[in-house]
């Protein structure tokens, strides 16, 4: 009996792979491996032929009206707590709430204390702050221990063939991530990211791994599972991108009534801070540059805030200003807690 459910479970691993190999396009992509990069046409027909298809993360990068319904899984009291849940807090409380908890705070500190040494030189280095760069390892893997379970070469290569939205861009990150496997010298095989194929503990694309990776430990390999590498190399990222040692990120600013509509919010535009009439710091803040207006959404009202030039930088990491203004904020509750102690 045993035997039988051995090879039925084998059976359906065989099923539910797929020989890439008989696609065209795989085909002229593996040829292109060969040519410029001297990878050997026997060892790439055997990663290709054999691909377990990943539709969770093909989901995601359909678009909308192609999606298959998912199964709610849900009982009917969860998912009454969820309406309410919803009816009770606006978009931000509800970020927050799930972004910016007390555990991460606390393994915030925790993280820095364990690795005060990495980021001591890291932040001599860069110029980043060491609280932000911890920020980012917790909203992304909670300090390494979500760094994601999609096995990265299947899942780029079903982004990068099977019908969807982003197919150019994934195409290019399975490149880059097969020539990562020839300079770091890993089995492809063997590396689990997130549904995207992001990988490590700052959740690095491959065409940024191989941008902005640091091999801090100087072990002669760039590796984002390790701590110091991964530390560095956001450190990096952000200098690369702009960042400015010793300004400011952001400050909560006021203005008249709950909500606010009177000018273009959003990381993408920026003012000279004489342009916004009927706005002003809640407390002092020393800073001269052009600022964005950003906007927290909240159930009763709006939460305005002034943006510096970190603050976009934050988000060249990931282009939403909710991410930035959680990174920011865990950040900020990071360094407190930190002087606490």
């Amino acid at each position: 009996m045993r035997r039988v459910i051995t090879l039925l479970f084998i059976m359906t691993l065989m099923l539910s792979a797929k020989d890439y190999t008989k696609n065209r396009e795989v085909r002229s992509f593996m040829n292109m491996l060969v040519k410029k990069y001297d990878f050997k046409k026997s060892y790439l027909k055997k990663l290709f032929s054999n691909v377990k298809v990943q539709k969770k993360a093909l989901w995601a990068f359909l678009p909308p009206n192609q999606r298959p319904r998912l199964k709610d899984t849900r009982t009917e009291a969860q998912i009454s707590k969820a309406k309410e849940y919803r009816a009770k807090y606006g978009p931000w409380e509800r970020y927050y709430r799930i972004t910016v908890t007390s555990k991460r705070v606390k393994d915030g500190v925790e993280f820095l204390k364990a690795y005060k040494t990495t980021f001591a030189k890291v932040e001599a280095q860069y110029g980043v702050p060491k609280e932000y760069i911890a920020a980012i390892i917790g909203v992304e893997t909670a300090y390494g221990a979500n760094v994601g379970k999609f096995p990265v070469f299947d899942t780029l290569t079903t982004l990068a063939f099977e019908k969807n939205r982003r197919n150019k861009f994934f195409k290019n990150q399975l490149k880059q991530f097969m020539r990562l496997s020839q300079t770091e010298k890993f089995n492809p095989k063997n590396v689990y990211g997130s549904y995207a194929g992001a990988i490590g503990l700052g959740q690095f694309m491959p065409s940024n791994y191989a941008a902005y990776g640091v091999d801090f430990n100087r072990d002669g390999r760039i590796t984002l599972q390790r701590k110091q590498d991964a530390i560095a190399s956001i450190a990096n990222y952000f200098k690369k991108n702009g960042w400015r040692s010793g300004e400011p990120v952001a400050t909560r600013v006021s203005y008249e009534g709950k909500r606010f509509r009177k000018y273009k919010t959003g990381y993408k535009t920026s003012y000279q801070r004489k342009q916004l009439k009927g706005i002003a710091p809640k407390k002092y803040w020393d800073y001269k540059g052009k600022v964005r207006l950003i906007k927290l959404n909240k159930k009763s009202h709006d939460e305005l805030w002034y943006g510096a030039k970190n603050f976009y930088v934050i988000t060249r990491y990931n282009h939403s200003a909710y991410y930035a203004m959680s990174v920011h904020q865990l950040a900020t509750k990071i360094a407190a807690k930190m002087k606490e102690e």
